[in-house]
């Protein structure tokens, strides 16, 4: 017959009073409940750091919606393939990074790492091409790689990131640019440099890795592990070594050989950022992480926030929507992580704007008070007011510090006496004043008081 194993909590050996069976867990602690943590490389994000975390996202959708993209949400796991195909067998993220499993249908599922590949799978699969206009769509989601955790970098990663199919228009490529160098700047952050390149496309690609292998043969026994697997397979992403960055002095850049094409692509993309008044640099290593792009390749970059100086970037892929398994489709897109904006948040001392206070804080004094309270805080939130209530029996005056803690604007104090005569205490918080209000003018006294406070931070009207 069989038996279901069981879940032994111990302190120690010593106190296990029980016999063992087979498939039977034992777990250790002090404590007689398990204690567990959150897995390596991910946070808890709680107020107010939740709220820092709600404006940006607001922010980003601000942002989206006056450059006219529209949201998109796709499945945080997608079939292997997907991103072997999309992202590229030879990058990091899919040699490396990756979480990976099987099924139980014995089918090979990748959380994703990055947004672009689902996207266009989405943008594919719900026939978005068939649309008259181009497809501008926008994300905000968690993202997985496992990585060694640092600084703004954790193996649950957050991004922002826009994607706009079906035109080859650098002027698209400059738009693209322009939101995610908009998006710092509306933050109120300083001296985020923006950096672009061209890497051609494959036809004049190939020319330009023979080259580099020929630059980099003799060199090769002094590289990284990491760029003597590059070099057969993609010399190209030797460029973006972190630790071999000065053996690469003299290396030959792509800029030389792209073709007329690609040439006059990147230099529309720079005539498009000089008329909208957007400074960059050009900078012939940025070859990005990723396999898929084509043409213009874009970084944003902070000082101050450790080694790694990247906090966005994103490029163009016209070639992706074809590999993917579609009829090819221009595309261009940029991801932001939001973790790395963060981080460069506070080393700047940018603090987002004080988040709305409370309106009004409940006390109720005696059990007829305390019935009446309840629907009183109900229709004061239907009213589109911030309000709340003590649920803990504490004290008057444990109840007016947490009104204090809550930062409400007023505090209105109702007892069995007020509520027989018809009216309720109301004290402002900032003033110390109070009066008595009657009850059916009191929610319209406080939404009048609270925008009063707002604007000229005053009390009740």
């Amino acid at each position: 017959m069989w038996v279901a194993p069981r879940v032994i909590y111990v302190a120690n050996l010593s106190s296990l009073g029980v016999r063992l069976g087979a498939g039977d867990f034992l777990i250790f602690g002090g404590d007689s409940y398990m204690s567990f943590q959150k897995p390596t490389g991910t946070q808890d994000i709680l107020s107010p750091e939740v709220e820092k975390w709600q404006f940006l996202e607001a922010k980003a959708r601000g942002l989206c919606r006056r450059f006219n993209y529209k949201e998109i949400r796709t499945p945080i796991f997608e079939h292997t393939e997907l991103f072997q195909r999309g992202v590229g067998e030879t990058t990091d993220i899919v040699e490396k990074e990756m979480y990976t499993f099987l099924d139980k249908g014995n089918r090979s599922i990748s959380l994703r790492p990055e947004g672009t590949a689902g996207v266009v799978r989405a943008y594919l699969e719900n026939k978005l091409y068939g649309e008259p206009d181009i497809a501008k769509l926008y994300y905000i989601g968690p993202m997985f790689r496992y990585e060694r955790p640092q600084a703004g970098r954790y193996r649950q990663l957050h991004q922002f990131g826009i994607e706009a199919f079906g035109s080859t228009d650098p002027a698209l490529d400059a738009e693209v640019i322009a939101l995610g160098y908009l998006f710092y700047a509306e933050l109120g952050l300083k001296n985020v440099r923006v950096e672009i390149n061209s890497v051609g496309t494959p036809s004049c690609r190939e020319e330009y890795r023979n080259r580099l292998r020929e630059f980099l043969a003799p060199l090769l026994p002094q590289l990284c592990k990491d760029c003597q697997s590059r070099y057969d397979r993609n010399p190209m992403r030797i460029l973006d070594c972190k630790v071999d960055q000065e053996r690469l002095e003299g290396a030959p850049t792509i800029l030389d050989h792209l073709d007329e094409e690609c040439r006059a692509h990147f230099e529309q993309v720079q005539r498009h950022l000089i008329s909208m008044g957007i400074g960059f640099a050009i900078n012939p290593r940025l070859v990005r992480g990723l396999d898929y792009y084509t043409h213009t390749a874009f970084e944003y970059k902070a000082e101050g926030i450790g080694a790694i100086d990247t906090i966005g970037g994103g490029g163009r892929y016209n070639g992706l929507v074809g590999q993917i398994g579609g009829k090819d489709q221009p595309g261009v897109g940029l991801g932001i992580g939001l973790e790395r904006t963060l981080l460069l948040m506070a080393a700047q001392g940018v603090e987002p704007p004080s988040s709305h206070p409370l309106d009004v804080y409940l006390v109720a004094l005696g059990e007829a008070a305390e019935q009446e309270a309840a629907g009183l805080l109900f229709r004061l939130r239907q009213a589109g007011l911030k309000a709340d209530k003590d649920y803990m029996g504490r004290s008057v005056k444990a109840q007016m510090k947490a009104a204090d803690r809550n930062s409400a604007r007023f505090v209105a104090i109702l007892g069995d006496d007020e509520l027989q005569n018809g009216e309720i205490t109301v004290k402002t918080m900032a003033t110390g004043e109070q009066e008595k209000v009657p009850l059916p003018e009191f929610i319209d006294r406080i939404k009048a008081g609270s925008s009063h406070y707002f604007i000229e931070g005053k009390g009740l009207l």
